[in-house]
């Protein structure tokens, strides 16, 4: 009788495995599912500049930042990550890849050989992006300068180096909704939280992550320990930015200065040669966001040093 206990509780972990292993398959999206389309260059430069993608894909030191030639390190609990080249050569960057595989890349997080790209690659926001400015983006990368040079393996220790477990991570944390706009709210406020929530991606900086490196929801926006192991990323919902205006938030978006005369630094600098670029209307509008993040409270920051 034991024997048959154990032999059916065998034959049930097997079968529980393969439909783990099976559901944890990296997905994709075929190219039949995009349909004809003319492209919008303007919109994809947008999306580049909303995304801040030179400031993880320019090559370190480089001074011509649309040399995306990647290789920056991206430390982190599990490892050391290393940006992709996403440059259009053919061989060492993206441009031997299809609109659908970059979409894939951009939603599903599968690469064009069909294995789970690692969340250091924030696509859980990414996910939020509408189809048509992903395939505008795309269409920009492609304007940019070819960049030759394979970046570097991840440094990974055992088991975060075995890709499929990444598989599992996403059927948790990667829900494959799109950006549904709030009907309730204006105009202004929805396309804020789309650019903050898609292509912005601010959630994956500022807020705290668990053990399994997802953001807390209860907790997004509240800030906490920089995801990299340096500084403290600090809280924007109205629990710190009570008293800033709208006005306050785009304005630090446009050049980098907070309401009191002071400069914002770190990888902050980057963002904001970034958000500068947008349209003074994409500025006020993730203002307009920002500012109705309700009050959370997370992580407490470091104590400074008395002396």
């Amino acid at each position: 009788m034991l024997r048959k206990i154990m032999l059916a509780l065998t034959i049930v972990a097997l079968i529980s495995a393969l439909v783990l292993w099976v559901l944890s398959a990296p997905q994709t999206i075929p190219a039949s599912a995009l349909g004809q389309r003319t492209v919008d260059l303007a919109n994809g430069k947008t999306m580049f500049e909303a995304g801040g993608c030179v400031s993880c894909h320019t090559i370190p030191n480089e001074a011509d930042k649309q040399r995306l030639g990647g290789g920056l390190a991206l430390h982190s609990p599990f490892g050391t990550f290393y940006v992709p080249n996403i440059s259009p050569d053919p061989r060492d960057g993206i441009g031997s890849w299809t609109e659908a595989q970059f979409v894939t890349a951009m939603i599903k997080g599968t690469s064009p050989s069909g294995q789970n790209y690692y969340p250091a690659f924030p696509y859980t926001s990414y996910q939020r992006m509408k189809i048509d400015d992903l395939r505008d983006l795309f269409a920009h990368l492609k304007t940019l300068p070819a960049v030759q040079g394979k970046v570097r393996l991840h440094d990974l220790p055992f088991p975060f180096n075995i890709r499929q477990g990444v598989g599992i991570w996403k059927l948790l944390f990667l829900d494959g909704k799109m950006f549904e706009p709030d009907p309730t709210m204006s105009t202004a406020w929805n396309r804020g939280a789309y650019l903050v929530n898609g292509p912005s991606h601010c959630a994956e900086c500022h807020s705290p992550r668990s053990v399994l490196g997802a953001i807390v929801p209860s907790q997004r926006f509240a800030g906490g320990p920089n995801p990299e192991g340096k500084g403290f990323i600090p809280n924007i919902t109205q629990l710190a930015l009570k008293d800033w205006s709208e006005k306050d938030i785009a304005y630090l978006l446009q050049i980098g200065q907070t309401p009191d005369g002071d400069f914002v630094g770190s990888s902050m600098t980057d963002v904001v040669r970034n958000t500068a670029l947008l349209t003074p209307d994409d500025r006020a509008a993730i203002a307009t966001y920002i500012k109705s993040l309700p009050p959370i409270q997370g992580p407490s920051p470091p104590s400074k040093p008395t002396n």
